[in-house]
């Protein structure tokens, strides 16, 4: 990973650590979907790590339910019971970065760092792993304080040092699921928007190591939408809606990937079913942060609008 950055600094830093920024904001809150079976670890079957039982209710809130407000209620709990998890802090801040609560992840990106670098003496698995996203999650708070011009140096600084703590991760148990859904994510976002990438090599990373299985579905769905393979997104979204029915988000993104699907192949019918999925998504609206609801309305408003010519 390290190799990356002499051709990272060449093609426009501060556009691209936007880029990252999104894609480890949405990794963070990918990170804690879980399992109702697995109650200590929702990523490994083997030699599992004792996440706490409040951490894991707020996990089954925001990614099986999809309930962002719960979720927030859920972690208050967790940071109280379970002061000293880094991933408690990490969901915090995702929470903070989806809401533009900028004070918040600012706060909550130095817990988890701080966290994170306490777990690497008996942990250093996923304390160097949760150290990663602490400094990432600092280098987005650059960015908003900043602005990308300023802070871009700033901020790649910060994503050197990144990849150095991943680097350290995948040292110690480099097969492990919980690190390789991490990363595989990542490497994935990055993959579909920069030239000279292979998104296949990301796309190996999750089915091969990663966990857990809807969520290795859910970000290979993404891949291959960005990709603009429409058939083979919508194959692995709905294996992820199927093992997470209730998410409104789970709708949401197979209607994404059936709006663009209609508009490649001119179907009408594919439209429809985008707006059916839009409209299960929007049936849970309440659950989801503000801003992600606008953008599902207007999503969907725009798939009604391109129903009578689905070629536009």
């Amino acid at each position: 990973m390290t190799a990356w950055f002499p051709f990272l600094q060449t093609i426009m830093p501060a556009k691209l650590y936007r880029l990252v920024t999104v894609a480890f904001a949405a990794t963070l809150a990918l990170n804690v979907w879980a399992h109702p079976s697995l109650a200590a670890d929702p990523f490994r079957t083997r030699e599992p790590r004792n996440i706490g039982n409040k951490t894991e209710a707020a996990f089954k809130a925001i990614f099986q339910q999809g309930d962002y407000q719960a979720a927030d209620r859920y972690l208050q709990d967790a940071l109280s019971a379970e002061p000293n998890e880094p991933l408690a802090h990490a969901m915090k801040a995702s929470i903070a970065y989806t809401n533009k609560d900028w004070a918040t992840l600012d706060s909550y990106s130095k817990k988890t760092l701080e966290k994170a670098q306490n777990l690497i003496s008996s942990d250093p698995l996923r304390g160097n792993l949760y150290a990663a996203v602490g400094v990432f999650l600092e280098g987005a708070v650059i960015l908003q304080r900043e602005g990308t011009v300023k802070g871009a140096p700033q901020a790649l600084s910060r994503l050197r040092q990144v990849y150095q703590y991943l680097d350290k991760a995948e040292a110690v148990s480099a097969n492990d699921p919980e690190l390789n859904l991490l990363k595989g994510y990542m490497d994935l976002m990055l993959a579909v928007n920069l030239p000279f990438s292979n998104p296949e090599q990301a796309i190996e990373r999750l089915e091969k190591n990663a966990g857990p299985q809807y969520l290795v579905d859910r970000g290979v769905a993404l891949a291959y939408r960005d990709l603009k393979q429409y058939s083979q997104a919508l194959e692995y979204a709905n294996r992820a809606l199927k093992a997470t029915p209730d998410n409104p988000e789970s709708f949401y993104l197979k209607a994404q990937i059936l709006r663009e699907q209609a508009r490649k192949e001119k179907n009408s019918q594919l439209i429809k079913e985008a707006i059916d999925n839009f409209d299960k998504a929007l049936t849970k609206k309440s659950q989801l942060p503000s801003d992600l609801v606008k953008q599902i309305e207007r999503e969907r408003r725009k798939a009604a609008e391109n129903l009578s010519n689905p070629g536009n």
